[in-house]
């Protein structure tokens, strides 16, 4: 590929700049095996096209979601074999749902006992303190 033919694809920075996502980031994706490997120039440069944009996104947009590097390699993996079905992709996107309903439930727990220590606590300058005092119960 000669470098003239940057102009037929995007540098590792206009893919940064169209998808909002770091230079980094994108470099670990490869690394990892998430990201397939460009073609490169004569020169070595990395060249991307539409469809690294749009693997990119798909990854960002997983991520958005709270879905786990390994659970995006299970989707991924089912669109590169092409024998992805809706049944399987929802059985996979409900196990996540739940797995973040769970969180959230953790979360409002944390938050009752936060607001419940927050709550006896005087904030006056004197050394005793109850929210200290039930982190060392």
């Amino acid at each position: 590929m000669a470098d003239n033919d940057f102009a037929k694809g995007l540098q590792r920075a206009e893919l940064a700049r169209r998808t909002g996502c770091n230079l980094e980031t994108i470099r670990y994706y490869e690394k990892i095996g998430m990201m397939p490997d460009p073609p490169r120039t004569a020169s070595g440069y990395r060249v991307y096209d539409e469809g690294h944009v749009s693997r990119l996104r798909f990854i960002l947009r997983a991520r958005e979601l709270g879905f786990s590097i390994e659970e995006i390699r299970g989707l991924l993996a089912l669109v590169d074999g092409g024998t992805q079905t809706c049944a399987e992709v929802k059985e996979r996107t409900e196990r996540h749902l739940a797995d973040v309903r769970a969180k959230i439930a953790d979360l409002r727990r944390i938050e009752r006992v936060l607001a419940a220590t927050a709550a006896k606590c005087t904030g006056n300058e004197v050394p005793d303190c109850p929210v200290l005092d039930a982190l060392t119960a």
